[in-house]
């Protein structure tokens, strides 16, 4: 009878933590990165106000050789959105109604049916005010997607990543950087760093190299790509003399962005092989390092000839954000969230 009252105990403790640890009884969400589910009224998603917030899904990933969208969007109508299909990824909810609303916003909960889940739900009385809206954010949309999936990213890299690259941008670059685990080779040259899968269908590679810091100007675009094709044409030649690595100035993009509440210079574009057929996509991050006063670039760039690039090079991007400075080691990694608690101006 003691054992028996002992296996009572324990059963009851059992059911409570898991009544009251909600977390534990959810399943891992599904899906792919970058794959969107929006639940929407069939006939609605048809409409114009529909078709709007497909535009803003639709939108192409800049500095890519091909027009590749920024997600994968599906779509189901309320009625069918069931047990199966609330633990997706990535949600948005499309709720219009005029006697529930006044005015149009937006707002993200996590983990609602699923582990590492975010729904947005996007409420507004009417539809034409809802169009306006998405179409307003649309930047704020994308990033906000965009920085989720790259936080889930950064918590894969802390657990898994590639020891090669973490050890030599410790020793060459006294810095803390994670980058996927199938990255195995490398190549070192003076105050920089090659390393790749060596893929024969999709390689990924990442670089980091640094220079003196010259005041504000070091951050134009003339002066960040010429440091790259000097870095580059020094470290990855061709198979033939004249042959290396250089920038497609015409397709390159790049702005001001902020990592780890600091500075930063992103720059996105594409790569070729000067005098051979080689080519591909690339993204980097130039960073102050005020302890030794120079600027380090860590860069991603993918050579995948006939295979869709979008998900290769974003998995690149992610890492980016996993360098700590020297002054930066104990820094928190999760990128910043932008707000989406976005309201619009009532009627």
């Amino acid at each position: 009878m003691k054992s028996l009252k002992i296996w009572g105990v324990v059963l009851c403790s059992l059911f409570a933590l898991s009544s009251c640890d909600g977390e534990l009884a959810k399943p891992a969400a599904s899906g792919r990165p970058y794959e969107m589910m929006v639940v929407v009224d069939d006939s609605l998603w048809q409409r114009p106000a529909g078709r709007a917030l497909f535009d803003v899904l639709d939108t192409d990933l800049p500095g890519l050789p091909q027009p590749e969208r920024s997600f994968r969007i599906s779509q189901t109508d309320p009625k069918r959105f069931n047990q199966i299909l609330n633990i997706f990824r990535n949600i948005i909810i499309v709720d219009i109604n005029d006697k529930e609303y006044t005015q149009t916003k937006m707002r993200y909960v996590r983990d609602e049916y699923a582990r590492s889940q975010v729904i947005l739900r996007i409420q507004s009385p009417n539809e034409k005010e809802f169009a306006e809206f998405v179409t307003k954010n649309t930047d704020r949309i994308i990033d906000f997607f965009v920085r989720i999936e790259m936080n889930r990213l950064v918590k894969q890299l802390k657990t898994k990543h590639s020891k090669l690259v973490a050890d030599l941008a410790r020793e060459m670059f006294d810095c803390e950087f994670w980058a996927p685990d199938e990255i195995q080779s490398y190549k070192k040259g003076k105050d920089f760093f090659w390393t790749s899968s060596n893929s024969a269908t999709a390689m990924v590679n990442i670089c980091m190299y640094a220079y003196p810091y010259e005041g504000p100007q070091t951050f134009n675009k003339q002066y960040v790509l010429a440091k790259r094709d000097s870095f580059m044409r020094m470290n990855i030649p061709g198979s033939m003399p004249d042959m290396y690595m250089a920038t497609d100035t015409a397709c390159t993009f790049v702005k001001p962005i902020t990592v780890k509440h600091q500075y930063a210079l992103e720059t996105r574009g594409l790569w070729q092989m000067e005098n051979d057929g080689m080519g591909g996509p690339f993204v980097s991050h130039s960073r102050v390092d005020t302890v030794n006063n120079r600027v380090i670039v860590v860069e991603g760039f993918v050579f995948a000839p006939e295979k869709m690039k979008r998900g290769l090079i974003r998995r690149l991007e992610g890492a980016l954000y996993t360098l700590n400075l020297h002054k930066e080691k104990e820094a928190e990694l999760e990128l910043d969230i932008p707000e989406v608690e976005i309201t619009a101006s009532k009627k």
